[in-house]
């Protein structure tokens, strides 16, 4: 019934003009401020809706993963351009550059999570 649609994925923030220049400027995406929101244009066609919702609570969960060939490039780039990535200890550990190595243990890809300006998780990932 629904394999044939051209679905896309939404999510809210608190300010549309702040994440707007934080997808923009700070992570480099295609992205257009429109009547009811923002839209992020990604690889695949489909864009990613970003509305704005006042009382928004952020997600305990990555509501976005980027793939990258090189997870440590990313995310020295992305500290050259103000993102601050999440530490985490015990059984998901960060190293001294804020990444997860999950290829070195057998466990899932390397990964680093931040935080977009409303408190949601965004992650950089590579898996091979």
């Amino acid at each position: 019934m629904l394999d044939g649609t051209k679905a896309f994925s939404g999510f809210a923030v608190k300010d549309l003009d702040a994440a707007e220049k934080f997808y923009k400027e700070t992570l480099g995406l295609d992205a257009e401020n429109g009547p009811m929101g923002l839209q992020i244009k990604i690889g695949g066609g489909n864009p990613i809706f970003v509305y704005a919702k006042p009382d928004h609570t952020p997600a305990t969960f990555t509501i976005m993963n980027f793939p990258v060939d090189d997870i440590d490039e990313a995310v020295n780039e992305l500290k050259k351009k103000g993102v601050v990535f999440e530490k985490y200890e015990g059984d998901i550990q960060t190293d001294e550059n804020d990444i997860a190595r999950g290829r070195a243990a057998g466990r899932g890809p390397d990964i680093a999570w931040f935080k977009d300006p409303s408190g949601n998780i965004l992650s950089v990932l590579q898996d091979a």
